[in-house]
């Protein structure tokens, strides 16, 4: 028998284990689930009691503070008078139950209903469930205001589409940010590194990267040899990205871009599309990622009509909330503004 045992096929007991994971996960989600109901119906119970003929604006604190003191002691601090503020303004933000997202726990319910923009919200809740983001993710993406990095090439209407799945991405600017926050690679901002440095921390933490470059990315290879006529260049790295339907080559610099990069980017694309592109597949994209740009050598440099090479910079950590809207607002000033011009 112990023989026997040891010959189960390897696919059959993939298989077994994998249904245990799945159910174990789906467990966990229903236990989240009913949490975030349970808070969702106190919050509407102390709202609709706030409502009965009490019109008093003092009324909702008392109500809440005097709960919290009955409630804390047998149930914890789950229900101390912060969490029951909350309650209530999840009930407000979210006064139908029915749309409520079964894969999004109460931490992150926390976070979007800070969230006053509801087309915001929205894009957060829809992105946060289509690709099981942890509390953790949603936090880091919210932070690095990631909805309106994506404004800067495209619309409100556009971006929900894209995010609720209404719309399929059409261009590389539908789902690529600029620019791109990868304070998780550690990398020191003072320090001096190279360019090896920097795309063998992106290795090291390839899943934040992902996760960072958007929806749809998966990676092909690093360093990958392209050899012509007899001389051999190496792209940094290689995705292929499902929704786009392309390859995407992303070439690194540790410098300020200059047109002689763009151009070495262009012969990756190029090669691309006629020896790897498959006749089904859309045109490969390159991003040229840098830790400096300038946005004139980019437009001079490409041609007018350009639609698969970008130029995108990187930055070692999150500023701060103010700095972060400042250069934003910036920045969709000046894209408005080349819009106008076209």
């Amino acid at each position: 028998m112990t023989e026997d045992i040891k010959h189960i096929r390897t696919d059959f007991l993939k298989q077994i284990k994998n249904i245990i994971d799945e159910a174990r996960q789906n467990a966990l989600r229903a236990v989240d689930f009913s949490r975030v109901l349970m808070y969702w119906h106190i919050g509407k119970t102390i709202f609709e009691e706030e409502q009965q003929g009490k019109e008093r604006a003092e009324y909702g604190a008392y109500l809440i503070k005097n709960l919290s003191i009955e409630l804390e002691p047998e149930y914890g601090t789950s229900f101390s008078e912060r969490q029951l503020y909350l309650s209530r303004q999840f009930f407000k933000t979210f006064p139908i139950v029915n749309a409520l997202r079964s894969q999004l726990n109460w931490t992150q319910y926390r976070l979007l209903i800070r969230l006053e923009d509801e087309n915001k919200r929205e894009y957060y809740i829809a992105e946060a469930a289509k690709n099981n983001w942890t509390a953790r993710q949603l936090e880091r993406q919210i932070n690095s205001q990631l909805y309106e990095r994506l404004l800067l090439s495209n619309d409100k209407e556009r971006v929900l589409a894209v995010a609720q799945g209404e719309q399929l991405p059409e261009k590389a600017t539908d789902i690529i940010k600029d620019p791109m926050y990868l304070e998780f690679l550690g990398l020191k901002r003072e320090a001096a590194y190279y360019e090896k440095d920097l795309e063998q921390a992106i290795i090291t933490h390839v899943q934040e990267f992902l996760l960072e470059m958007g929806n749809g990315f998966t990676f092909v290879a690093r360093q990958q040899r392209i050899h012509l006529d007899g001389d051999d260049f190496f792209a940094d790295l290689v995705l292929y990205n499902r929704l786009l339907r392309c390859f995407v080559i992303i070439e690194l610099k540790t410098h300020k871009l200059t047109h002689q990069d763009l151009g070495q980017l262009q012969m990756y694309v190029n090669y691309y599309d006629r020896i790897q592109k498959l006749p089904d597949e859309n045109q490969t994209i390159g991003i040229l990622l840098s830790a400096d740009k300038n946005n004139a050598v980019v437009k001079f440099t490409l041609p007018e009509d350009n639609k698969t090479i970008m130029a995108s910079q990187y930055k070692l950590y999150l500023p701060s909330e103010q700095s972060l809207k400042q250069e934003l607002v910036k920045e969709l000033n000046e894209f408005e503004g080349r819009e106008e011009c076209k």
